[in-house]
This record gives C-alpha cells, sequence and structure tokens, in this order.
C-alpha cells in the first residue's frame, strides 16, 4: 500500500482512465496552466496536453453545456468545478440537459459526464461558499450522486463514474483534499450504489456520508466510553441509496441515527428516516433521529460556523436520546 493523499486519489482516478480511454477528458476553471484550484490536477496537462486537460472561463453554465454537447457526440467529460456553489449557475445544463437527455432523445444521445468538486462548509467562508447541495442533485432522476468520504473510497468511485454511461454527481470536500490515505498498487474500482460499514456495533446505527463520516467516527469512538457500541455506516453514494445495508443494521441494533451536513429541510437524512420508518418501522425502539447544518445561512464568525455544524457532541447527544442513557 501507498501512502497519499485524497487529492492524489482523485488525480490518480482521472489519469488512469484518460490513458485507458482517449475518449476522456477533463475540463474546468485553472485545471491546467495552474494545476488545479486546490491541485487535484497537477501535472496532468503535462502529461496529456491542452487537448485533454482544459482551462475554461469562470462560466459555469457555459463550459458544462459544453461537456453535455461533447457527451451527447461520443467523448467521457471530466467537468471540474472549482466549488459547487459556483454551479448553481450550471444547474440548467446539469438538469434540463444531462440529466434528461437519454430520456427526451429516446435513447438516443447518452450522457457519460462526470461533474465534480468540492462543496459544504471548509471553515469560515461565509453563506455563500458553504453549501451543500447533495439533496438537490439527488432528488433529480437521471442522475448518479456520489460523495466519498476518503481517499480510497474516492479513487475507486471516480473511476466507476468515469466509466458510467450516465451523467454523475462527484462530490468532494476542501477540508479533504490534505487527508492522508493508502492506495495499492494494483488497479481497483468500487461499484457505484454500495455502501460501506467502517465500523461494527450492535448498539445504534450511525449513518452519514462526505467529511461528516470522520465526525461520526470520533462520536462513536467517544460513546464506545460509555459502553456504547455504535455501527457506523458510510453512504458513499447517495443516488441510488443503499438501503438494504441500512435496514439490515438497523434490524440488529434497533435504532438510528443520520449525519448530514446539509440543511434539515427535505435533507438526504430526510430521505434515510424516510426509507427506514417505510421498511424497517417494527424493528426501531426509538424514533429516528437526525443531527444536521443549522436550518440557517452559514455565517463567517468563528463560533457560528461551530455552532451550525454537526459535532461529536450533538451525535453523542442524539445517540444517547435513543439509547436512553443519561446525556
Amino acid at each position: 500500500m501507498r501512502k497519499l493523499r485524497y487529492r492524489d486519489a482523485l488525480r490518480e482516478a482521472m489519469s488512469e482512465e484518460m490513458r485507458r480511454d482517449e475518449t476522456v477528458f477533463l475540463l474546468g476553471e485553472e485545471v491546467a496552466e495552474y494545476d488545479g484550484a486546490y491541485k487535484v490536477s497537477q501535472g496532468m496537462l503535462a502529461e496529456f496536453g491542452p487537448k485533454r486537460v482544459i482551462d475554461t472561463p469562470i462560466a459555469e453554465l457555459g463550459f458544462a453545456g459544453i461537456a453535455v454537447g461533447a457527451a451527447m457526440n461520443g467523448v467521457r467529460p471530466i467537468v471540474e468545478f472549482m466549488t459547487w456553489n459556483f454551479a448553481i449557475l450550471a444547474m440548467d445544463q446539469i438538469i434540463n440537459g444531462s440529466a434528461k437527455m437519454l430520456a427526451m432523445s429516446a435513447g438516443e444521445f447518452g450522457n457519460p459526464i462526470v461533474f465534480r468538486g468540492p462543496q459544504g462548509a471548509a471553515g469560515q467562508l461565509g453563506a455563500q461558499h458553504s453549501q451543500m447541495l447533495t439533496n438537490m442533485m439527488a432528488s433529480v432522476p437521471g442522475l448518479k450522486v456520489i460523495s466519498p468520504s476518503n481517499g480510497y473510497d474516492a479513487k475507486g468511485l471516480l473511476k466507476s463514474a468515469i466509466r458510467d454511461n450516465d451523467p454523475v454527481i462527484f462530490f468532494e470536500s476542501e477540508q479533504m483534499y490534505g487527508d492522508p490515505c493508502e492506495l495499492p498498487e494494483e488497479e481497483y474500482i468500487i461499484p457505484i450504489g454500495k455502501a460501506d460499514i467502517k465500523r461494527e456495533g450492535k448498539d445504534v446505527t450511525l449513518v452519514s456520508y462526505n467529511k461528516m463520516v470522520k465526525v461520526t467516527l470520533a462520536a462513536a469512538e467517544e460513546l464506545a466510553k460509555d459502553g456504547i457500541e455504535a455501527e457506523v455506516i458510510d453512504l458513499r453514494t447517495i443516488r441510488p441509496l443503499d438501503i438494504e445495508t441500512i435496514i439490515r443494521s438497523v434490524q440488529k441494533t434497533n435504532r438510528i441515527v443520520v449525519i448530514d451536513e446539509s440543511w434539515p429541510f427535505t435533507s438526504v437524512a430526510s430521505e434515510v428516516a424516510f426509507q427506514v420508518q417505510r421498511y424497517a418501522f417494527d424493528y426501531l425502539d426509538a424514533p429516528v433521529r437526525r443531527v444536521c447544518g443549522a436550518d440557517s445561512v452559514m455565517h463567517y464568525a468563528p463560533n457560528l460556523v461551530d455552532a451550525y455544524m454537526p459535532s461529536v457532541k450533538k451525535i453523542m447527544d442524539a445517540v444517547k436520546s435513543v439509547t436512553y442513557t443519561k446525556a
């Protein structure tokens, strides 16, 4: 195993797929000459040249549309947004173009394309640079949505996304790009739509994704000191959702808390909660609980950032409420 960083895992996934398939190319803001805003594409311009690693203007709607048209014509674009906050401008092309293309063309035009980049809070970045769009994208039929929590999963899932014949939304996090990870020398892929149990437990099921998995695992370690063994499930893929893995865990633990950085109203956590009560109601010994971001815009002050975000303490308090133990 090799010790690398999350950003290196993403770069390896893209580079390996570009070597394997000459129709794969990368375009986006600062991906070429600057080696990527977060250095994810570092060195790729030198290897693949300016026809396959393409700098774009700061015009998300425009270059997303170029990618949609390119995918219709037989190539496989990877679109990097400097942040998904800016990609709100490209929603028309993603939702009305890419997601609907196959259906509206009666199967004549596919759209094998990956839209990727960071989202969510990353410290003191304020209201317009801290949003989670996972639930918005996951609500759209025709899109697959991936949000890995670590470099190993990110590489395997990104390779699967690039090979997929449907448009894929790939969410990362600025705060994870420097995270260490171990990658094998040999090639591997991770199938889309399979959650992963990061920690075994018997008392409560904790479900999360993206960087909140790290917070959830930290909370599980603290809960173990109090004699509560939590099972931690990393969704990895939001759509399609691996509800079977969640249900099997709830059948064992009889309790569930869902941790989601998104705003609580119509969040991914809301969908997980609905499906758990739909398919595992008789196994529940306590109501489904959610620990979400605040139902508010993100503010700049550090104390308000802390108040907004899910935390180890908030998760522990929710777990103790469903296990009926003293907080």
